[in-house]
């Protein structure tokens, strides 16, 4: 993420590998602290000052505005910021502010927040102990750093196909040479400590999908994410798969979301660590 102004070292920026097609703004935009964020919601109070580091498409962003006093949204470039912007002006949000950042060296001065949240965020950064040393000095006594990933080695799913093995396999691949570390819901706790908090809280929870509406849903925007995003596009140029590889997965997936039986879960680790 990084401040149009500034000359930045060089932390080993990662790519984002999901990227911002339709197909994925229709997974993340149906997120808010009721689903994601909940872990930290008793740390929100009307007075609350809240750095949102990544604020992706901005619901979650939204929610905590409706809760808390300011909120400031970051992203990694104006494109992607103005996913958020748009949201909130769409909504008539008027207490989040907005800003280009890069989450390794962060453009606020210490103690400027109450609480630094980061949602399916330090799996993609090129550095997550920077990045939560960084929310760490900005955060001010007493106040926390919050952050929630998936961990995509603890996917499950029935029925067992084995195209979804294969899904599975390349986007770990990928994300793994974006610089990112898809199985980062179990290395939160590790991370903390790295970056030198002491008193950490570290939880889990998960988001299942076995409903038909919800298996239609993320089933079928599985099998176009993996055919249409910016992960389908890396996988092809990379040689990882074919475009006739990618299309047995979509195919897969939608199968999947078919079958009365189908059930898919998705483990998440957090952390509450005080400052």
């Amino acid at each position: 993420m990084a401040h149009a102004d500034r000359a930045l070292p060089d932390w080993g920026m990662a790519t984002y590998t999901h990227g911002h097609h339709a197909s994925v703004l229709r997974s993340h935009s149906v997120r808010d602290i009721a689903n994601s964020a909940e872990y930290l919601r008793p740390h929100l109070t009307e007075t609350t000052r809240l750095l949102d580091v990544g604020a992706g498409p901005g619901s979650i962003t939204v929610d905590f505005a409706g809760v808390v006093a300011q909120v400031t949204a970051i992203e990694i470039d104006e494109n992607a910021l103005s996913l958020s912007r748009t949201l909130a002006a769409d909504r008539g949000v008027d207490n989040i502010a907005f800003s280009v950042e890069d989450v390794h060296a962060l453009s606020f001065a210490d103690d400027s927040f109450d609480v630094a949240h980061a949602h399916q965020v330090l799996q993609h950064v090129g550095d997550p102990v920077q990045a939560l040393r960084e929310m760490r000095r900005v955060t001010a006594p007493g106040g926390v750093v919050a952050a929630r990933d998936a961990d995509y080695a603890g996917f499950h799913w029935f029925p067992l196909l084995p195209e979804l093995d294969r899904w599975l396999d390349l986007y770990r691949k990928a994300a793994r040479a974006n610089g990112g570390e898809p199985d980062a819901g179990r290395r939160l706790l590790a991370w903390a400590r790295a970056a030198g908090f002491d008193d950490v809280t570290a939880t889990a929870s998960t988001w299942c999908y076995a409903t038909p509406d919800d298996r239609a849903w993320w089933g079928g925007m599985w099998a176009d994410r993996i055919l249409e995003s910016a992960l389908a596009r890396q996988l092809v140029d990379s040689d990882l798969a074919t475009v006739a590889d990618l299309q047995d997965i979509s195919d897969a997936w939608k199968r999947w979301a078919d079958d009365g039986d189908g059930w898919f879960l998705v483990p998440h680790g957090e952390i509450i660590a005080r400052v």
